[in-house]
């Protein structure tokens, strides 16, 4: 498993590895900011998870989910974790918890 020290970094790597659409958490799926597709958790896979974890702010604390949208286009979300974490939907929790590791 790859692994990156910062999320800058995380992100441009996968950028070039092909995960180039941007998606936004909402409460029960994600939106891809490039065409507004909505992504219920059925209609994506995760293909991997990087923590990043802020040295003196804990709202730095930061997750990157790789996935992988059912048509095969790839992309990233970039979310809070711990005490600022967004609102979401079981199904979304769900979804997300089980490549938390």
């Amino acid at each position: 498993m790859q692994t990156y020290d910062t999320v800058t970094e995380a992100l441009e790597d996968l950028r070039r590895q092909g995960f180039t659409r941007d998606y936004n958490l909402h409460t029960n799926h994600l939106k891809c900011q490039q065409d507004g597709l909505e992504l219920s958790p059925e209609q994506f896979e995760i293909l991997d998870v990087f923590r990043f974890e802020g040295m003196t702010d804990p709202g730095d604390e930061t997750i990157i989910y790789a996935l992988e949208e059912k048509n095969g286009q790839r992309g990233t979300l970039v979310n809070a974790y711990g005490p600022y974490s967004d609102d979401m939907s079981a199904e979304m929790v769900q979804k997300l918890r089980v490549h938390n590791g």
